[in-house]
């Protein structure tokens, strides 16, 4: 029997990552309540105006549409994303700050450090790459008081990052909290998708966290609690898929490279590529497909009396057929697929030597 490419890439897909070796994790602080279903004491709350009554929710400090409540057709629907989870202190000081240490969740090397709060909402953070199932796997580890740690470093498991602390936007002494990521890094030429949407400067290279897409972390280390096996990319692909996207492309787009567990069907066949998004944007699948595009569509939208806006933080408008992507959804899916222009060099002036580039971290 002859053995097609198709059927080639469906056997490596069913195949196990054997040459990916097991790895641990564990959460970043001794705070540990979430595995005690202990949740409003693990979650660090948000000041909730709501109706005309206020409160203290813990959810606001969950992973996904967590945040600012309306009522729709007499349902309360959250309507704010949240990328990652807020992990409350245990201990503080006489002042009121926090005594926590933050820990790496496994190994892996420092790979972002921003030591300067004004410079993003994260305030001071910092981002360690893991290797897990032969993919780079983004920690970070934002609102810090003081980061331990330098560009380069290699990081045990349990090692020490940085002191908890309120640094940032939007976060004072009383709602001090890590907030935690763990992402696929979108694209690995953010500056020139800055460039060209906004014109404005980046100054956090590739680890900007607009450049992240955030999965459940909550999620993930109870599922991982349950089967130590549990491989990240399997979880990911297990998430629900709200919409697909199906962008041109006859190529593997870098994204799926850098993710190859991603990829479905046969790259030869491919004449487009159809790429599955959860609600949150966060990719789960890079299908090939015999779809003729020109431009990015919407080829599937999960059905809801739910506007779809309010489902994809923004990204979809419509429903059925009619669904098209929003502004912001078209940057998204742009940023994903590399469908964006790399600005022009710039032209050395007559009669001068041009300058080495610089090869220093961002």
């Amino acid at each position: 029997m002859r053995i097609t490419g198709l059927w080639i890439a469906a056997l490596l897909l069913a195949a196990p990552l054997s040459t990916a070796a097991p790895y641990e994790v564990r959460l970043p602080t001794a705070n540990d309540f979430l595995y005690r279903n202990q949740p409003e004491k693990f979650y660090m709350h948000v000041d909730r105006t709501f109706e005309g009554q206020t409160s203290k929710a813990w959810e606001g400090g969950c992973f996904g549409f967590s945040r600012t409540p309306i009522r729709l057709n007499g349902e309360v629907i959250m309507v704010k994303f949240h990328e990652g989870i807020d992990i409350a202190p245990l201990e503080r000081d006489k002042s009121g700050n926090p005594l926590d240490p933050v820990n790496s969740i496994a190994d892996g090397k420092v790979v972002h450090i921003s030591p300067v709060a004004g410079l993003s909402n994260y305030g001071k953070y910092v981002v360690v790459e893991h290797l897990w199932d032969n993919s780079p796997i983004y920690s970070i580890y934002a609102h810090l008081s003081s980061v331990q740690v330098k560009v380069g470093d290699p990081v045990k498991l349990g090692d020490k990052l940085g002191q908890m602390g309120f640094t940032g936007a939007g976060i004072d002494r009383t709602r001090s909290h890590v907030h935690l990521e763990i992402a696929l890094m979108m694209s690995d030429r953010f500056d020139d998708w800055t460039k060209s949407i906004k014109g404005s400067e980046n100054k956090h290279g590739n680890f900007n966290g607009m450049n992240f897409a955030g999965a459940d972390a909550s999620n993930w280390f109870l599922e991982r609690r349950k089967n130590p096996e549990l491989r990240f990319s399997d979880f990911v692909y297990a998430q629900p898929v709200q919409f697909k996207v199906t962008v041109p492309g006859k190529g593997i787009l870098a994204f799926g490279k850098r993710y190859p567990w991603l990829l479905r069907g046969d790259e030869n066949l491919a004449v487009s590529w159809e790429i599955s998004f959860t609600g949150t944007g966060l990719p789960i699948a890079v299908t090939a497909s015999e779809r003729s595009v020109t431009t990015p569509i919407v080829t599937y939208l999960r059905s809801s009396t739910i506007p779809q806006r309010y489902l994809t933080r923004g990204l979809i408008n419509g429903e059925g057929t009619t669904a098209s992507l929003t502004s912001s959804g078209k940057q998204l899916v742009a940023l994903l697929s590399g469908d964006f222009p790399a600005p022009a060099p710039a032209s050395a002036p007559a009669n001068t030597k041009p300058k080495t580039p610089s090869t220093g971290n961002r």
